[in-house]
């Protein structure tokens, strides 16, 4: 997977159909779909949405600029990210067991966690949605997240 993620049509249905499939709710609401519903979840969506890849230490490889404005990165610094040091050390066992019951069971809603922008700031993201990337194949390609809500701490 590329940097021509953000645009990609293959990744957001990647994105959009495992959301609705595990979650069960659209991943873009009003009617829009294909390359329109694609450009809107990265330019203009007013929720975050990030994805990270399936290395043993996962690396961002999708944060549409809602979650690059959130964390205080470009698209490049943001998909150089591995996606653990979005969360302080103390804060990262946490983070890991999330991802692990999600890994395990699909989804998981409602989870709260500290994190830490690229100049320290540190922010509180709130009613998370994360979910696994399956292809259509069954074939495990990481972890998406999804919030609306965020707050300096």
């Amino acid at each position: 997977m590329t940097a021509s993620l953000s645009s990609d049509l293959d990744f957001f249905n990647l994105l959009a159909d495992n959301h609705l499939r595990l979650v069960g709710t659209p991943l873009v609401e009003g009617g829009i779909s294909g390359a329109d519903a694609a450009r809107w979840l990265y330019e203009s969506a007013p929720f975050c949405v990030l994805a990270h890849n399936t290395d043993a230490d996962p690396r961002f490889i999708y944060a549409n600029e809602a979650a690059q404005r959130c964390f205080e990165y470009d698209w490049d610094g943001m998909t150089a990210l591995r996606s653990r040091l979005s969360a302080e050390h103390p804060n990262r066992d946490e983070r890991d067991r999330l991802l692990e019951s999600v890994r395990l069971h699909g989804f998981a809603t409602g989870y709260r966690g500290l994190r830490i922008s690229s100049s320290g700031r540190r922010f509180w993201i709130e009613d998370v949605t994360v979910w696994n990337l399956l292809d259509s194949e069954g074939v495990y390609r990481g972890q998406a997240a999804t919030y609306r809500n965020w707050q300096d701490a």
